[in-house]
């Protein structure tokens, strides 16, 4: 076994702290990974003239994993999911001809006149998440957990086609 495997066995629960301490609960083996390579990279910077290695570390494997959470929050924010892309795309096309369908007026009426705009936000004239949120009020996850009630409000609503 190298030596920087060894650093690397001793300094894996560190990155499993980090990871929990930054209240990550999803793909837990990208941050995994990035603490590792954060955990390389100051093993090899490491100058022991200014310090101890532990907190060096602990530092490099948690700003990357930080880093990461960032990446990754804005890949989320700015990338629209393939639902929301299909719907909008489906509302562009047909706007006029689903609105005066029987079938979507009734399940649009059924939704309260927040739900309403939320749609009209969204799909009609395409804000962002971010957008929706700010005139909301609330965040942007919340934003997203009423929009998929929403669509399901909506597909439930909705007659079942043969």
């Amino acid at each position: 076994m190298s030596i920087f495997e060894e650093h690397l066995v001793q300094y894996e629960p560190m990155i499993f702290a980090c990871i929990r301490k930054l209240n990550i609960y999803k793909n837990h083996e990208l941050y995994r990974q990035a603490g590792r390579i954060a955990l390389w990279k100051a093993w090899v910077k490491f100058d022991s003239g200014r310090g101890e290695f532990a907190p060096y570390a602990y530092r490099c494997i948690y700003g990357a994993i930080l880093d990461e959470l960032k990446k990754e929050n804005h890949i989320e924010e700015t990338i629209n999911p393939v639902e929301e892309e299909k719907l909008s795309f489906l509302v562009e096309q047909t706007l006029v001809r689903c609105i005066q369908h029987e079938d979507l007026a009734l399940a649009l009426e059924k939704l309260t006149t927040n739900e309403r705009e939320l749609i009209l936000w969204i799909f009609v004239e395409g804000i962002s998440l971010q957008q929706a949120a700010t005139r909301a009020g609330i965040t942007i996850p919340g934003i997203k957990k009423r929009r998929e009630r929403l669509l399901t409000k909506l597909r439930e609503n909705m007659p079942a086609k043969n």
